[in-house]
């Protein structure tokens, strides 16, 4: 079945960086978009950034453009986050996503998800 383990959040100042990592199973990665979304306390869910299965295209929601970095792995079948620039706004739980190359595209799975805090 598919599986995703999300993985690297932590605690982190403001102006500081952090990288998540997903390890995706259960399906034929390369084969599909993957996507990070969050849910900061007392918000719904935001679609963060979305990647295609051959990393050719590349999408970010306003708020973390030119901040954060979408990327994947399709040999070890893992898709990463690498956050920079971190403001107290981006403390979310961040959840891995198969799916989602967009905002307004599918996402069937989701992982459990990882806390990042931004203090200020």
């Amino acid at each position: 079945q598919v599986q995703l383990v999300e993985s690297g959040g932590g605690l982190v100042q403001s102006g500081g960086s952090l990288t998540l990592s997903c390890a995706a199973s259960g399906f034929t990665f390369s084969r599909y978009a993957m996507s990070w979304v969050r849910r900061a306390p007392g918000k719904g869910l935001e679609w963060v950034s979305g990647i295609d299965g051959l990393s050719e295209t590349k999408n970010y929601a306003d708020s973390v453009k030119g901040r954060f970095t979408i990327s994947r792995d399709n040999a070890k079948n893992f898709l990463y986050l690498q956050m920079n620039s971190l403001e107290p706004e981006d403390t979310a739980v961040y959840y891995c996503s198969k799916g989602g190359w967009t905002a307004i595209h599918a996402r069937d799975y989701q992982g459990q998800g990882t806390q990042v805090t931004v203090s200020s």
